[in-house]
């Protein structure tokens, strides 16, 4: 299963914006690593059982499933409008929640939208995600190695490392990127996604039908091509690539997912400096 998710779920906007939380501690929370989904697992007072969340800077916000929202007896605020993947649909913001994974204390406001088709596509439970929200202002160092989500409060950065500006898009982040030798464009970075490219083009690409469905809020097949990716001074080739021909976010070119992210031991989203640290490259099995 490759899925093509999580980010394109939230893009909204709130009077006065996010509530920042206050600073983590230098710790970790742990995560596994599976169909190239980020999983953790969240901790509230109302259940006895871990809630399932992904890991998906490519949201704006977290998300609570309507469904948990419920069964946890959360209180919702007003209906939004929220973007998807080809299509609109509606949440309810805020649903406020106490949680934290492990000692680490997580946002306290969710958005409460549907995310049961997703579940179904995950073939486990899906409580929501943690969003771009818990990535601002902070040093989060994502080890694919040791399978840890890392707070720090300095980065060292080697002679191999591959660092790269970050820019703010929609209260996500955006990286520059070169496809097939063209001119660098923005995409988002989105742990949520779990294949390695999906890429908006106005020119004709060779490229075959997908036969498995990619999902979003909608079931949608998505055209494939390999490409040449240029990221800093780092290049790859025959990168897996969806092919879409209308942006996916006004302005963005696609989406950087964990399919090229997960190829790096680590990847450092440094939101106070606004750089993306990009450690040694795995070994290739």
């Amino acid at each position: 299963m490759r899925l093509f998710f999580g980010v394109c779920l939230l893009c909204f906007l709130t009077p006065g914006g996010m509530n920042a939380a206050s600073p983590f501690p230098e710790t970790f929370i742990p995560f596994e690593y599976s169909e190239g989904l980020l999983w953790v697992q969240l901790h509230v007072p109302q259940s006895a059982r871990p809630l399932n969340f992904l890991f998906d800077t490519g949201a704006s916000v977290s998300v609570v499933n309507s469904s948990t929202a419920k069964a946890l007896g959360l209180g919702t605020g007003r209906k939004i409008a929220v973007q998807g993947v080809d299509t609109e649909t509606t949440g309810h913001w805020p649903a406020r929640m106490t949680a934290s994974a492990g000692n680490i204390p997580l946002p306290a406001q969710y958005l409460a939208l549907d995310l049961n088709r997703l579940a179904h596509s995950c073939g486990r439970p899906l409580d929501g995600l943690l969003g771009a929200d818990f990535v601002r202002g902070r040093r989060i160092e994502i080890d694919f190695v040791s399978r840890q989500i890392r707070f720090l409060d300095e980065v060292s950065i080697s002679k191999s490392d591959t660092v790269i500006p970050l820019e703010r898009c929609r209260d996500c982040f955006c990286i520059n990127i070169g496809v097939n030798g063209r001119q660098r464009q923005l995409v988002r970075l989105d742990t949520g996604c779990a294949t390695a490219l999906q890429w908006v083009t106005s020119n004709p690409v060779t490229c075959v039908k997908s036969e498995k469905p990619a999902i979003g809020l909608v079931s949608l097949t998505i055209p494939q091509a390999e490409t040449e990716v240029s990221l800093g001074d780092r290049h790859f080739d025959r990168v897996p690539t969806g092919i879409h021909r209308r942006p996916i976010f006004a302005g963005e070119a696609g989406l950087f997912g964990n399919g090229l992210l997960a190829r790096f031991k680590t990847v450092t989203i440094d939101a106070k400096a606004n750089r993306l640290i990009l450690g040694q490259l795995q070994a290739v099995n």
